[in-house]
Formats: C-alpha cells, structure tokens, sequence
C-alpha cells in the first residue's frame, strides 16, 4: 500500500474514532462560522430589504458597492483587522488579535455583502408585488420589512447557508487575525494548510473530508432552496 493510501485509510480512522484534536478543531470552525453566519444575517438582511423597499439619492451607488465586495479578497481583510486590532491599532487595547472574536470579525466582514446580495434580489420582487399593499395599509419601514422577512424565509435561510459556507471556507483572513493557534484559533481550513506543510497528511485529508461534505451539505441544501422559491 503507497503512503497516499496509507493516508486515506488513517484519515477515515480519525474520523471513525473521533480524534479529540480532529473534533476540537472542527467543533471551533463551525461555532465561529456559524456565529459569523447569524452575525451577517442580522447585518445584512435588513440592510438588503431596506434597500429593496427605499430610494435615496446614492442608493444604487450602495447597491453596486456591495456587490462589488462580493469579491473583496480575504487577505486584505485580514490584514486591515490585523493594523487595528494590533497593540499599536486604534483597537490594540481590546486584546482580540489572535482570538476567536477576531476570527469572527473577519468572517463576518465577508460573509455579510453575501446576505446583502441574496436578500435584496428576492426583496426587491416581493416589494414588486406587495409594495403598494404595504403601502396602502400605512405600513412601517420596520414593519414592512417584517413583511417581506415573511414572505421570504426561505431567501433569509439561503442567505445563511451561502454566508455560513464561505465563512468556513475561509483561510486568509483568519490565519492573519487568529494566528492558528493549536487548542484555540487552529479551524479545518487553517488546519488543514499547516498539516499538509508538515507532511502530517492523515489529518489534513481528515479534516478536509469533513469539510467537503460540510460545503456538499450546504450547498446541496442552498439549491433545493433556491429551486422551491422557483417552483413558487
């Protein structure tokens, strides 16, 4: 047996045993990907209804911008975190470089133009439909974005699953910020790219097992989603 199978097989023997390191790191990716995921749809999904059912001078300015960060690059994320969380940054005397918290800054900053962009799409059509309904019965800003959050949950769900899957995707941003720091700050993506470095391949491949089916899991159920809303 080559050393890639020999590997393999003692990837999905972690795996099957419940390596403590194994589980440690993949219980941590997805706590802080999943804090990051609901911190961004609190974030967004109201700012992409309000930007659904409002017009301002500028609003289509704001539009465009946040599409544009769709493709922001992780690393300078992480590297504009990392001058202000650093102890001669501005918020150096808040002690979160290398932390958790850090991590789930830098998740949040880029799962969030993801929420903005799939909840102001399917807001804007729904507005399309009820707006002057909304409008007619003296509805709220407020209220009337409860309003479309009710008629487009399952958008809201599709909007967390899209954020939640690339923040635990995510490598660049928060192995400048967390410091991949093993028992603390080390996730499966971070992890994954020191083993390999090391050669320690059984943990890597394990690790990105785990991962892959995460990532199948969510975009798998992202796409039955999104194909209901079309259906309806």
């Amino acid at each position: 047996m080559n050393d890639f199978a020999r590997s393999i097989v003692a990837a999905f023997t972690l795996i099957g045993e419940g390596d403590p390191e194994l589980l440690g790191i993949v219980a941590l990716s997805v706590r802080v990907s999943l804090t990051a995921g609901m911190i961004a749809l609190l974030i967004g999904a109201p700012f992409g209804a309000l930007l659904a059912i409002t017009r301002f001078r500028g609003r289509q300015v704001i539009i465009v911008l946040t599409n544009a960060l769709l493709g922001l690059p992780p690393v300078v994320v992480g590297l504009a975190l990392y001058l202000l969380l650093s102890r001669s940054g501005p918020l150096g005397a808040a002690g979160l470089l290398f932390t958790p918290t850090a991590m789930v800054i830098a998740q949040t900053l880029l799962a969030t133009p993801i929420v903005v962009a799939l909840v102001h799409r399917p807001a804007s059509l729904l507005w399309a439909e009820y707006g002057d309904l909304a409008l007619i019965d003296g509805l709220s800003t407020l209220r009337s974005i409860g309003l479309l959050f009710a008629l487009g949950r399952t958008s809201l769900l599709t909007a967390f699953l899209a954020a939640f899957g690339r923040a635990i995707a995510e490598v660049g941003a928060i192995i400048i910020v967390g410091g991949n720091i093993s028992g603390f700050t080390r996730t499966m993506t971070t992890a994954i790219a020191l083993e390999t470095s090391k050669g320690d391949l059984p943990l890597a491949l394990g690790l990105g097992l785990i991962l892959l089916a995460l990532s199948v899991a969510v975009s798998t159920v992202a796409f039955l989603l999104v194909g209901r809303v079309g259906e309806k």
